[in-house]
């Protein structure tokens, strides 16, 4: 299963459905909507869209509850749009504190769309503080660019970060290999990292490592990160290993988009996590 990384000094296991098919999340037959976990996902203004691609994302992959919370001005926008998700409007700092002290909530996600800045940093750090799973992409990233340390002192809890090339070198060494750059920034955040790329690298502070060829280049449309980060709240909601949910998600990401072929856009990709998920089922 394991193979070398061209140009790297590290082991590093390619990415399939055998590394982590075990752990993915069953239904049970007495379970409810609470018993398959509580997505919160941070929802931004005037950007309103990449927080609504990530939490349709997260409950096509099974959160049993998503909601959006979202500055009061934008409420309007993102209830008229979402329908099985719940849209909960926050007036301030104290009403995020407010909603993040329901006990239910077990899977946390800031970043698209959530503006870069002292807000975001002041969000994305009430959220590490639950302890709670969490996923951080883009906005919430760039917003500690110059005080990484401030962002890895408060991961606690099981944490995922997403970047892309550009957010990675905001907070971390751009230089060298990217599996060893990637292994290292675990190793300093304390977060798995997936660096975001043709070749997707998932790296644990352990050590442990994933990369994910094959994706097919449509995925290079605005938008398709912020549906991996809902797709990685939504298996972490449920309870999943952070590392092989991060791996899974990258997978199913792919898979999800070679199903639709030309012509993708991040719209299409949380509506064909279904079919993604009875291939797996099937496999299993």
């Amino acid at each position: 299963m394991a193979s070398r990384d061209t140009g790297s000094a590290h082991m590093t296991d390619r990415n399939t459905p055998a590394l982590w098919h075990h752990a993915l999340p069953a239904l049970q037959r007495d379970g409810n909507k609470f018993s398959r976990g509580h997505a919160l996902v941070w929802g931004g203004y005037p950007m309103t869209g990449a927080a609504r691609l990530a939490a349709r994302a997260a409950a096509r992959t099974g959160a049993g509850l998503t909601t959006v919370a979202c500055p009061d001005v934008a409420f309007p926008i993102y209830a008229t749009a979402l329908t099985s998700i719940m849209v909960h409007p926050v007036a301030d700092q104290q009403g995020l504190l407010a909603l993040l002290a329901d006990a239910r909530i077990t899977g946390l996600l800031i970043g698209p769309g959530a503006g870069v800045g002292a807000q975001t940093r002041t969000r994305t750090l009430s959220m590490l503080q639950t302890g709670r799973a969490t996923v951080l992409d883009a906005d919430a990233l760039t917003s500690f660019q110059g005080t990484p340390d401030a962002l890895f002192e408060a991961i606690r809890g099981p944490c995922v970060i997403t970047p892309h090339e550009g957010e990675f070198a905001r907070l971390f060494d751009p230089g060298g290999d990217r599996l060893q750059r990637s292994i290292a920034a675990a190793r300093r955040s304390g977060a798995i990292v997936v660096l975001k790329g043709a070749e997707t690298i998932i790296a644990a502070p352990d050590g442990r490592s994933v990369l994910n060829s094959g994706a097919p280049p449509t995925l290079a449309t605005a938008g398709s990160g912020d549906v991996l980060g809902g797709i990685i709240l939504g298996l972490m909601t449920q309870g999943m290993d952070p590392f092989l949910a991060a791996a899974a998600a990258v997978w199913m990401h792919s898979a999800a988009a070679r199903l639709f072929g030309p012509g993708l856009i991040a719209d299409d990709l949380p509506d064909l996590l279904p079919q993604v998920l009875r291939q797996l089922e099937g496999a299993g």
